[in-house]
């Protein structure tokens, strides 16, 4: 039986795995951004 409690304790892990998702994407991001910016100037 699904109980109101189990779903209500997945729907809780599946936002925390979003956030962590969220935060380690936003980690990376502006060293990708600069990477990426290095690469582009080196081109020209």
């Amino acid at each position: 039986m699904y109980s109101i409690e189990m779903a209500y304790a997945r729907m809780r892990e599946l936002q925390d795995q979003a956030n962590r998702s969220r935060a380690a994407q936003q980690s990376a991001t502006p060293r990708t951004r600069r990477r990426l910016g290095r690469a582009a100037a080196k081109k020209r």
